[in-house]
């Protein structure tokens, strides 16, 4: 009898280990207790979606790719720095990329060009291109680009095929829903959920696209804050001193 007791505390060890190297949802691609696929409907959309993440943004607790992509039925998520043409990055024997948009900000602000849209489509000079809503509506097919400012920039300069899509940025109503939990370099910055709803809802006419993300991001940040406690590498590392210190 008194061998059984050994043999649980062995159990209830084994357990409590695995329970610390708990792997990542294999859906979300984050760890569990920033998970919130069980809350996640899947929405047919018309417009295609299309997000390329560059290979050093895998950021498991705040980034947004995978989580934006599991609320669509007709969304693809690829990783890495280039593709031929966007059939291959699709993986689909015909695109034309042409009926596809691609939001890319670059230096372009919404600010300095003479319209209030919340999206605009510009032309290979940065100009507003006519018949906004036309082209707009014409379009099949959305790609982000998912990685901070640079690695953005190497998407887009990597990839030739994207100067055929339609380039489209952003106005947004308000700053990143981040906050301090990741500072923006521009008001126009978002994450790649937030610019997915902002783009969706506009263009498919239907803002509870927007409203079901936004909730869906708010719950991971809420989940983020409260691991912050309990997740040593979720803690926000302490601001450096660099004022020169005088010698005594």
């Amino acid at each position: 009898m008194t061998g059984m007791f050994p043999r649980k505390q062995h159990l209830e060890a084994e357990t409590g280990a695995a329970a610390e190297t708990a792997v990542d949802c294999p859906r979300c691609h984050k760890p569990p207790p920033l998970c919130v696929c069980d809350d996640i409907e899947p929405i047919d959309c018309a417009i295609s979606l299309l997000i390329l993440q560059h290979p050093q943004e895998q950021d498991r607790a705040l980034g947004t790719a995978w989580l934006t992509a599991l609320h669509f039925r007709n969304a693809i998520v690829k990783i890495g720095l280039s593709w031929p043409s966007l059939s291959k990055a699709l993986g689909r024997p015909v695109a034309d990329p042409s009926r596809w948009a691609v939001l890319y900000l670059g230096s372009a602000r919404v600010a300095d060009l003479d319209t209030d849209r919340d999206i605009v489509a510009i032309n290979r000079k940065g100009e507003v291109e006519d018949h906004q809503r036309a082209v707009l509506d014409d379009i099949e097919g959305i790609v982000l680009l998912d990685g901070t400012w640079s690695q953005a920039k190497a998407l887009w300069w990597r990839n030739a095929w994207m100067l055929k899509c339609q380039r489209v940025i952003l106005n947004p109503a308000r700053p990143s829903r981040y906050g301090r939990l990741r500072r923006e370099p521009r008001r126009d910055g978002l994450s790649t959920i937030e610019a997915a709803a902002m783009l969706l809802a506009r263009l498919e006419r239907r803002p509870e696209i927007a409203a079901t993300l936004h909730a869906s991001f708010e719950r991971m940040l809420a989940k983020y804050r409260g691991a912050q406690t309990t997740m040593p590498e979720l803690k926000p590392k302490p601001k450096r001193d660099y004022r020169r210190r005088r010698r005594g």
